[in-house]
Parts: structure tokens; C-alpha cells; sequence
């Protein structure tokens, strides 16, 4: 079994086995019972891993190593990752393993004030092995970040959440209708999941995805703003422009990709939408 490479986030990576289980494309859409599985919490736990970047600086602060682990419920629209949607499309990799890659740069992460970000894919999906490198992380003095939209929140106790030092929160839409055209997936877990993190006062970046036609309504980026604006511990909020770097995968997996005409949005749309979030007091991205 091949391993999980160093590489770019926009690569198409589905270990040939593993793809196996969702290569006929009408079904690729659906969510299969291995990607909602809980993983049996054994001494070495094993994770599925698309690839790692190292040196990121997109990804939380400082410098980052990045892992994409696979397995996600949501199906957004403007997906570039669409070969994490199934957890068994990754390559199979150990705690052990992982963290002896991690640990090679653990001293250059913490000198240039970075540390471990978990993405995806959807983190969540793989809880135990996530909360596993976590803590490893945590026990060299990482900072951790998880790149999460929150779906499976209700998996993550109170505890759990205390080795996650910061969440990139991704809200796709305050309108529920509109995030479950974008997701296929229901608003109201994220919004959960974002209100007890503040309760909790565990800090928080908002990501929001601006989408021309899609996500750019005037009303539905004031939900977003609101949203933003009654959480207790958002220390940022990110207006991500939409691109087409993600495309080619939809076409080599033979997906019908919606957004193909979809153009980024200029920057009179992308100010005001940052304006909109400004208006709140809040710091924007």
C-alpha cells in the first residue's frame, strides 16, 4: 500500500483500492456507511490521509503542516477536494506514522509560531484518529487548528475540544435554504456546533465562500454577518473568493460540475461583502 505524498491540496489523489468502493459516478453523490463509521479506538489508530502540505500559511497562523484526511457528509457545490468525499478513497495511515512525519517539523512549526491543522475532507468524520494526533500534537507543544463545517460537532465532547486550540469554521450560508442547495446538508448543525464553541470560549476563524449567484445575496451575507457577529470568541472572519482550481477533478471523476461558467468575483462584490462583515466590528479576511 502506497502513502499519502507531500503535494498540493488540488492534485487528484484516491488510492486505487479504496476507490474501488465509489467509482461508479452516479453513486459518488451519496454518503456510504464507511463514511460515518467510528473508527475502534485501538493503540494505533489507523486514519485515512488524501496527502499533507508543509508550510502553508492559509491554514491558521504561522506556518503550518496540513494533513487532508478523508470522508465528509456535505457535497458543496464549488467542492476542490471531491476525491475526500468518501473516507476509504485515502491511503490508510497510523498514528505512529503520522506523527513521525509531524515530528519532523515540529521544531520549525513552533519557532515560526505554527503547528498542525487537520482539513479535508471533513475532519469530524474520523474523530478518534483526529482527537488521537491531537493530543500526541499537543504533548509537543503544537498549536492545533481543525478545518471543520461542523456537521458531526455533536461527536466532539467538551474534553475533546479542550486539545483544539482553534477551529476554521467554514459557514457556507445563513440562509438554510441556500446552504443546503450549496451542501445537501442542513444549516442547523453548524450553527450548533458554532454557538457552543463560543459558549465554550474556544477561538474561532469563520470561513465564508463567496459565490457569484450562489452565496453573494446581499440578505444571505447579513445572516452570515449576525451569525458572526454573536459569536463570543471569532477572532476573524475570511471571505474566500471562489475559483476553478477544483474543477478538473469533477471532469476526471466524471461529475457534472455546476459552477463550470462561474466566474471569481470581481472586487466590487468582494468589498462589499467584506464591508458587510466590517459593519459588525468584526476583522475581516
Amino acid at each position: 500500500m502506497s502513502e499519502p505524498r507531500v503535494g498540493s491540496r488540488y492534485e487528484l489523489n484516491v488510492d486505487s483500492e479504496g476507490a474501488k468502493e465509489s467509482a461508479v459516478a452516479h453513486d459518488y453523490f451519496s454518503v456510504h456507511p464507511g463514511d460515518v463509521e467510528d473508527i475502534p479506538d485501538q493503540d494505533d489508530l489507523v486514519g485515512y490521509v488524501h496527502s499533507y502540505e508543509v508550510g502553508s500559511t492559509v491554514d491558521g497562523p504561522g506556518i503550518r503542516f496540513v494533513a487532508f484526511l478523508t470522508g465528509c457528509l456535505l457535497r458543496c457545490q464549488y467542492c476542490h477536494n471531491p476525491d475526500t468525499w468518501h473516507k476509504r478513497n485515502g491511503y490508510p495511515v497510523t498514528v505512529s506514522r503520522a506523527m513521525s512525519e509531524i515530528s519532523k517539523y515540529a521544531h520549525v512549526l513552533k519557532a515560526c509560531r505554527g503547528g498542525i491543522t487537520l482539513s479535508g475532507g471533513e475532519p469530524m468524520v474520523q474523530r478518534p484518529f483526529v482527537l488521537r494526533i491531537f493530543r500526541r500534537c499537543k504533548e509537543l507543544g503544537l498549536h492545533t487548528c481543525m478545518d471543520t463545517a461542523g456537521r458531526l460537532g455533536d461527536r466532539f465532547t467538551d474534553q475533546d475540544l479542550m486539545d483544539i486550540d482553534l477551529h476554521l469554521l467554514d459557514i457556507k450560508s445563513g440562509d438554510p435554504d441556500i446552504y443546503e442547495k450549496v451542501t445537501r446538508q442542513p444549516l442547523q448543525p453548524t450553527l450548533d456546533y458554532a454557538y457552543r464553541l463560543s459558549a465554550l470560549g474556544r477561538p474561532m476563524w469563520i470561513r465564508f465562500v463567496l459565490v457569484p449567484g450562489l452565496t453573494d445575496g446581499y440578505d444571505n451575507v447579513e445572516r452570515v454577518a449576525d451569525i458572526c457577529a454573536s459569536l463570543s470568541s471569532v477572532e476573524r472572519v475570511e471571505v474566500l473568493r471562489f475559483h476553478q482550481m477544483g474543477s478538473d477533478k469533477w471532469e476526471s471523476l466524471g461529475l457534472d460540475y455546476t459552477l463550470k461558467d462561474c466566474e471569481a468575483p470581481d472586487v466590487a462584490l468582494s468589498e462589499r461583502v467584506r464591508g458587510q462583515f466590517r459593519s459588525r466590528g468584526l476583522t475581516v479576511y
